[in-house]
């Protein structure tokens, strides 16, 4: 898959081909023409692509009188801050997230420090699909009012650091004096990585800390792709493993013994440990998170919402309904308190935190959540062929074919077509950032989610 991919908060694409230097450039200033006036912190993970593109982006913005501020190589969280920090007008983060190192994107944060909305990002892609083929310069005295300006590493990450710590009990999470290993892969995440897990006094190993983007493994920390950290995990005799793609807003863990607890469990081990210990509130997760998040809701009598798939989504749900926590089952939490952004190191010191408080291993606290078996599929329609091969209104037939088959059961829309069973359910979805139809199943048991998803394929192809 070599075609950019343009979504309401950014874009991305293999670099030299789809993802070029004048696409970069066209785009940044695209999006400067919505933002209000002041500079735009730009940043970008350790891919070797980043610093290429990064002064694409800057000399446009300069060519259309914007300041910027060049953060260089930072985690996706840390942007949100230095945004909020800098009262900048907006920003870049230079990163394709878990995609192979041919990849780049760019993902826009407006200046509250979160993802854009859908709405804005809707208008920043018209207007780069109007105009892609010219950056339209300034006056020269507009342009001379530009700067562009490197910032220390130890500043960029200081007002971050400083959040993630107030969100927790740092002495008693350093009394525990607990080993941890951090697998940050060669990404942006082992610059703040280190910083945080030592002042929380771990002793910590970290795999991977030089954010080149030569990645040790495959970059997105499922369960297949951190074959080779597990034996690393055991071998080190650490009380946790974290592991995270390469911009730093996922999180996945893995217990003192080497077993994968995963990515959905991040979050929902998160939440439970914020809503023993914080002012209980609302809390919104995206419709195909586990339902680990809704037991612990309800268990908390709390409420809990749904968005549709999404950062961006789950951000404005969570600003509208004022809630305390939330984040998405792929590893990303977000706290309020230090940002509306994905973020891994509040994912890291929330379960440190927890696991000092209770006095219990992270294998103990997961044990204490009520087990699920998630299938994630790509489901092939028209005889194989996915999304691009097929029109947009054959998609939503066989959609809506999905949807008459399952009547009577509880049915949402938003995002796709989901479908609840009292222990189980059913989410069917054009994908964001791939040309592949997907199906996403949780159930009691593999076989059954498995199950769930043969019907679900099944049906759609008989149309």
């Amino acid at each position: 898959m070599s075609s950019l991919i343009i979504s309401v908060s950014g874009l991305r694409g293999v670099v030299g081909e789809s993802l070029t230097p004048l696409v970069a450039m066209n785009y940044a200033a695209a999006y400067s023409a919505f933002a209000k006036p002041g500079a735009f912190i730009i940043t970008r993970d350790g891919r070797g692509s980043g610093r290429m593109l990064a002064d694409a982006i800057c000399a446009a913005m300069m060519a259309v009188g914007r300041p910027t501020i060049d953060a260089g190589v930072t985690a996706t969280p840390t942007t949100g801050v230095l945004i909020r920090k800098y009262q900048a007008a907006g920003g870049i983060q230079i990163s394709a997230s878990h995609n192979p190192l041919q990849y780049n994107g760019l993902k826009l944060f407006n200046d509250e420090g979160r993802v854009i909305p859908h709405g804005p990002g809707e208008k920043v892609k018209e207007l780069y699909q109007i105009q892609s083929s010219e950056i339209r310069v300034q006056s020269l005295a507009r342009r001379l009012e530009r700067r562009l300006c490197g910032m220390p590493s130890d500043e960029t990450i200081t007002a971050h650091l400083t959040a993630v710590l107030q969100t927790v009990n740092v002495e008693a999470i350093r009394e525990k004096k607990y080993k941890v290993l951090l697998d940050s892969n060669r990404g942006a995440g082992g610059i703040l990585g280190r910083k945080l897990l030592e002042q929380l006094g771990c002793d910590v190993t970290i795999l991977g800390e030089t954010p080149d983007g030569q990645f040790e493994h495959t970059p997105e920390p499922t369960e297949e792709n951190l074959q080779p950290v597990f034996e690393k995990v055991r071998e080190a005799g650490v009380d946790i493993g974290f592991c995270q793609d390469p911009d730093a807003d996922r999180l996945a863990v893995i217990d003192a013994s080497g077993r994968y607890l995963g990515e959905e469990y991040t979050v929902a081990m998160c939440l439970d440990h914020v809503l023993r210990t914080r002012e209980k509130g609302p809390v919104v997760i995206n419709c195909a998170s586990s339902r680990m998040s809704q037991d612990i809701a309800e268990k908390h009598g709390v409420a809990i919402f749904r968005s549709a798939v999404g950062e961006a989504n789950v951000v404005d749900m969570m600003q509208a309904k004022n809630a305390v926590f939330g984040g998405e089952g792929n590893g990303g939490p977000i706290d309020p308190k230090v940002g509306y952004v994905r973020d891994s190191f509040v994912g890291m010191a929330q379960l440190l935190d927890a696991m000092a408080a209770h006095g219990k291993t992270i294998a103990e606290l997961a044990a204490e959540l009520q087990s699920y078996a998630i299938v994630k599929r790509k489901i092939q329609l028209g005889g194989g062929h996915g999304v691009n091969a097929l029109p947009a209104t054959a998609i939503q037939a066989a959609i809506a074919v999905l949807e008459t088959h399952y009547a009577h059961l509880p049915r949402d829309r938003q995002d796709g077509l989901r479908i609840d069973w009292p222990n189980a359910w059913l989410l069917v979805r054009a994908s964001n950032t791939e040309p592949v139809v997907r199906a996403i199943a949780e159930a009691e048991t593999e076989q059954a989610a498995n199950a769930l998803c043969d019907e679900a394929e099944s049906v759609m192809n008989a149309i």
